[in-house]
């Protein structure tokens, strides 16, 4: 008698997705009831206290941001199987990798400091321009473009960091709005980017479809119509007043509010060790679930990471506004904490599937309450003409990091996938600790600034 062995594939419970969505749905619609009902009122972006000006100027710019997400998020739906589809090597993918980080590393790391110099209009022009070209290159050839549409791609990604936030952040501050609307769109940003992805993951598949070999290079023209769209709109629809500012007197500048400044020190490390660990997570999360042989939907797991995402982001109002008492320190040093823990938890290599996705939903619940809150205390310690070198530079130390590890871990195989992860929480747990000496550091600065003496017995 033969025995039958069937193969099941994991999926993740469809009671989790009705979870995240209800969850995010009534964050966000309840919060305008809740900001109404409290005594210190804290506006919601619902609020029809905004000015019109502002209100247009945000919608616009939360659907050029999206525009630019999905633009971002259409080479890493299939990604690495569009290689090996294609016959690239493992090792050829892993190169190209370090190739673009190398390329955010020496390059991309002063980009930001560009933008300040000549403005954000035209960098935003070229992270338009680099997707445009990049798409065209890649409709040509492959194994040809590997390595240049790596490094294309890394660049629009280094200035996808900065630009787009610095730029919000310039206008809010022309117009001379209150902070509590700039933060509302810290952290619709975040909504509004992992919305897109999900939504730039259901266009590639229905354009590839079931006809892969015919289909593969549709997300190409995709990229080329919308990279189109996003620099007509960014040339016609974006009025900028002229900001050139001398080498020099930048350079000044930059020595005097960001070298000399300990909190921004602590603060360019946690957006350094974030930028780590969620660079490594996406590298690492699907080869961490289907080991062992293990069959896994990963076209189910990837919206309930950025439906996490989004409930995290949606949950920073509450947090930060009038029906909470936490301050920014309090809300960041938690979620570092939180974070750590959990990648510390996946580094130990546990199993169980479901275990493991409630861990990476978790992580990203705390990343999309992290990324706003850091641009809120990006807002409170830096100078906004001084936001787009200063966010640039912090992340390059990460990029050394992962281009070390990558090529130590990923194209030699000398370290431990584990061993990645427990580094990413190492320095999760450090940021903590460098989000709590900043908050010492303010302590300190406000009792010198009001003669506050501490005696102690």
């Amino acid at each position: 008698m033969a025995v039958i062995i069937e193969n099941s594939i994991w999926e993740p419970n469809p009671y989790l997705f009705i979870f995240i969505f209800l969850s995010c749905f009534l964050s966000i619609l309840l919060l305008p009831y809740a900001s109404k009902n409290s005594s210190t009122r804290a506006p919601s972006p619902f609020d029809h206290g905004f000015s019109s000006s502002f209100s247009s100027f945000q919608r616009k710019f939360l659907l050029l941001y999206s525009l630019a997400s999905v633009m971002e998020g259409l080479w890493s739906v299939y990604g690495e199987f569009e290689y090996t589809y294609r016959g690239v090597s493992r090792e050829q993918i892993v190169l190209s990798l370090c190739v673009g980080y190398a390329a955010s590393l020496f390059v991309g790391s002063f980009l930001g400091v560009l933008s300040d110099l000549i403005g954000q209009k035209k960098v935003c022009m070229t992270f338009c321009i680099i997707h445009l070209v990049t798409a065209v290159w890649k409709r040509i050839s492959v194994h040809q473009s590997l390595f240049i549409t790596s490094i294309g791609l890394s660049l629009a990604t280094s200035i996808f960091s900065f630009s787009f936030e610095t730029w919000m952040v310039h206008h809010h501050e022309k117009q001379g709005q209150r902070q509590d609307m700039l933060s509302d769109t810290f952290w619709l940003m975040t909504v509004f980017e992992s919305v897109s992805l999900i939504g730039n993951q259901m266009l590639v598949n229905s354009l590839v479809g079931d006809n892969v070999k015919r289909n593969m290079f549709s997300p190409s023209t995709v990229a080329v119509f919308l990279a189109l769209i996003c620099l007509t709109f960014v040339t016609k629809g974006w009025t900028e007043a002229s900001q050139r500012i001398e080498l020099e007197d930048y350079r000044t500048s930059f020595s005097a509010y960001i070298f000399s400044d300990k909190r921004i020190w602590l603060l360019a490390w946690a957006q350094a060790s974030i930028h780590f660990s969620v660079a490594f997570f996406w590298i690492l999360w699907a080869p961490t679930l289907v080991a062992d042989g293990r069959e896994v939907h990963l076209g189910l797991i990837y919206p309930c990471l950025l439906g996490s995402r989004i409930l995290g982001s949606s949950l920073f109002p509450w947090l930060m506004g009038g029906t909470s008492s936490l301050r920014t320190e309090d809300c960041l040093l938690y979620c570092f904490v939180i974070s750590g823990l959990v990648i510390s938890i996946v580094a130990f290599d546990y199993q169980d599937l479901g275990v493991l996705v409630m861990l990476f939903s978790m992580f990203h619940a705390c990343v999309g309450l992290i990324v706003p809150l850091l641009a809120r205390l990006r807002t409170m310690y830096v100078p906004n003409k001084l936001r787009g070198g200063m966010i640039s530079l912090s992340l390059a130390p990460a990029n050394a990091a992962i281009l070390f590890f990558l090529l130590q871990g990923g194209y030699y195989r000398r370290i431990e996938n584990s061993v990645i992860l427990a580094f990413a929480a190492l320095g999760l747990f450090t940021s903590a600790g460098s989000i709590s000496a900043t908050a010492n550091l303010l302590l300190e600065i406000a009792r010198s600034s009001y003669g506050i003496s501490v005696f102690v017995d």
